[in-house]
């Protein structure tokens, strides 16, 4: 069942599959306002150092988080394919810096795997679980949990 290009089944989930540090992620697509390719923001003194800095998005400043650099691995390289995913967190707008996106996924809820138990309390807070697609272990990111809790400090 479809209505305006998303699915509305509560059993059918449609995720944004993308690469950050070279590892695959995904998001709810609900989440996502748009994907715009890379401009430089401009830096913020004394920021969290996953914050690039912000950017003006048709008069809203935007903050960037680098979501390799917030996610604990290595940050990623800034070039001109790389790409920022516009994303609805906490009632806030955010720029996620991503390697490039991959994929729209279509899953059944019943894909979606728990995340390990062997996992940190940091990996499960900020993991739903893994969506198995193809050969690949897809993370799927709570995008609430990518803001730290005095997000308007840090932004």
């Amino acid at each position: 069942m479809r209505a305006s290009g998303f699915v509305t089944d509560p059993d059918i989930r449609e995720l944004v599959a993308f690469r950050t540090a070279g590892q695959d992620f995904c998001i709810d697509i609900l989440s996502v306002r748009e994907i715009r390719g890379w401009s430089r923001p401009a830096l913020l003194p004394h920021a969290p150092t996953y914050v690039q800095g912000v950017i003006n998005l048709r008069g809203a400043v935007v903050p960037i988080l680098d979501l390799a650099r917030r996610l604990g691995l290595e940050p990623i390289e800034n070039t001109d394919r790389n790409v920022i995913i516009v994303a609805a967190i906490q009632n806030r707008i955010v720029g996620l810096l991503v390697e490039a996106v991959t994929d729209i996924l279509t899953v059944p809820a019943s894909d979606v795997q728990p995340t390990p138990d062997l996992a940190s309390e940091t990996t499960r807070t900020m993991l739903r679980g893994v969506v198995v697609q193809d050969s690949r272990l897809i993370r799927l990111l709570d995008v609430a949990q990518l803001l730290p809790q005095d997000a308007e400090a840090a932004a």
